[in-house]
């Protein structure tokens, strides 16, 4: 995601179903349980988020239908299918869920029983599972918008209907999952609305199914193309305008927006067909089978880059203050994640560098080449930050624990800039164009696929010829920044005394 800027003056995974099992193995054998035990909830391992993803399956995909009644504060009817194959005999699933009402749980076609544990939804399937199956999960249940408390994400209220915004791991608050983006899935999702609403998603139409006479609701129903993590998942629902372009190579460009500022947006959409291009430039071929952008009528204080449509609070383009090139980069920011984060996601959220660093990266590239704003100055200022950085956050490749009841906390200064100041060293220490071979091969080698920060240091390795252990060591892991290459000069700056 991109924060939401401050006041103007402020601003100057191809094999990713072997993954898991290395990164899991662990955990699976917790998730062979005996029936009478207590449920438990699950994880995959990851550091940041121990009991996020569950072990024991492989997702391959999900089938999501929505009912929406026309009220943002009334629960959805939701009926959530999963496909997926076994990697060991379960006697139980444990699915990441919570803020929904369950109503019934099939496996199989034969009704399975259910409780909760924690955050997941314990579900023991009339028969054990034998490793090496697929198997067929299907959950009727409620899908909340209103949420509890002091918990963000999930559903987003706009001012006419509803929006996802599930990063990093509140997709299980909408709807079943496998919550973690090492276990990458297919979707279809259908929703199913009053007929003054337009309903969107992740992937390409497939299909738009009216009600009868007596039945004033219109079904949507939208495919990805490509496998996607949980937390990019996307569904907008309001009075909205679909709006239609074509990019390069053809690539269909659709833009969601508030029916009535259709003409006030405009100047800002056409300009995403020249943003691919230029990012297509830098990295390779756009990885996916459409963009767009979601402008929704939200305060969010945030931009997301939800897979092939990423949200944008609409209010940054309506309302006067900011300069034409910072919001540019702003959406260069979130387009380049559909390279970084999206069809590459992170194996783990220690890997977040990976996603935020890079956006950070071409977004600042983008505004010193078509802003004016230049790449070493704003480098050299988060130089001058660096330390403080990491010791509020950790370095940028061990990113500390998300503050209690603050999970989204683990999006800091030192996976952003801190993030674009490691690839700037590695540019200025293996030079122009081994970085930008670098770049091209790592979003080819794992296009739609997860890969993590070993994998970055071993392609950076192998495509330069040197061995850069000790250079990633001190710049992924250091609790100081290192000294900057090519700028002896560079100096940290020393906290304020309000800092």
């Amino acid at each position: 995601p991109r924060p939401a800027p401050g006041p103007p003056a402020r601003t100057a995974l191809r094999g990713s179903r072997r993954l898991k099992s290395a990164l899991l193995a662990s955990a699976v054998s917790v998730c062979l349980v005996a029936a009478s035990a207590p449920a438990v909830p699950l994880g995959v391992g990851d550091r940041l988020f121990p009991h996020l993803g569950n072990p024991g399956y492989d997702v391959a995909a999900y089938d999501l239908s929505f009912t929406y009644t026309g009220s943002n504060s009334k629960p959805l009817q939701a009926v959530t299918t999963i496909d997926a194959r076994t990697t060991t005999a379960l006697d139980r699933i444990n699915l990441d869920f919570a803020h929904g009402k369950v109503d019934s749980v099939d496996v199989d076609g034969e009704a399975a029983t259910f409780t909760s544990a924690g955050e997941d939804l314990v579900i023991t399937p009339a028969a054990r599972l034998a490793a090496g199956n697929w198997m067929r999960v299907t959950v009727r249940h409620t899908s909340d918008p209103v949420m509890d408390g002091n918990r963000d994400g999930g559903w987003v209220r706009t001012e006419d209907g509803l929006a996802m915004a599930n990063q990093a791991d509140v997709a299980h608050l909408v709807f079943p999952c496998n919550d973690h983006p090492s276990d990458k899935a297919m979707f279809t999702i259908r929703v199913t609305a009053p007929n003054a609403y337009t309903a969107v998603a992740n992937g390409l139409p497939a299909g738009v199914d009216k009600g009868g006479p007596t039945d004033p609701t219109t079904t949507w129903t939208y495919r990805t193309r490509h496998p996607m993590a949980t937390e990019l998942a996307q569904v907008s629902i309001g009075r909205s305008t679909v709006l239609h372009r074509e990019g390069p190579h053809g690539l269909p460009v659709r833009d969601v927006v508030p029916t009535k500022d259709r003409a006030a947006l405009e100047p800002w959409l056409k300009k995403t067909p020249a943003q691919i291009t230029w990012m297509e430039s830098k990295v390779g071929p756009y990885p996916f089978e459409t963009y767009g952008v979601l402008m929704a009528q939200a305060s969010t204080g945030f931009e997301l880059e939800t897979q092939t449509l990423s949200l944008f609070e609409k209010k940054l383009f309506t309302e006067p203050g900011y300069p034409e090139w910072y919001l540019d980069s702003i959406m260069v920011h979130e387009l380049s994640h559909q390279w970084f984060g999206d069809s590459v996601s992170p194996r783990t959220w220690s890997d977040l560098w990976l996603n935020e660093g890079h956006a950070t990266w071409y977004e600042a590239l983008y505004a010193q080449e078509k802003g004016g704003h230049t790449l070493v100055a704003r480098m050299k200022a988060a130089y001058g930050a660096s330390d403080r950085w990491r010791a509020a956050g950790g370095p940028p490749a061990h990113p500390k624990e998300p503050t209690p009841g603050e999970k989204i906390s683990i999006f800091r200064p030192n996976v952003y800039d801190g993030g674009a100041l490691v690839l700037y060293a590695l540019r200025r220490e293996i030079g122009e164009r081994t970085f930008e071979q670098v770049e091209r091969d790592w979003v080819r080698d794992h296009q739609d696929s997860t890969a993590g920060t070993a994998d970055f240091t071993r392609l950076a390795e192998r495509v330069s010829g040197r061995d850069l252990g000790t250079f990633f060591q001190a710049w992924l892991y250091g609790r100081k920044t290192p000294p900057m290459p090519g700028h002896p000069d560079w100096r940290p700056v020393a906290p304020t005394a309000k800092e």
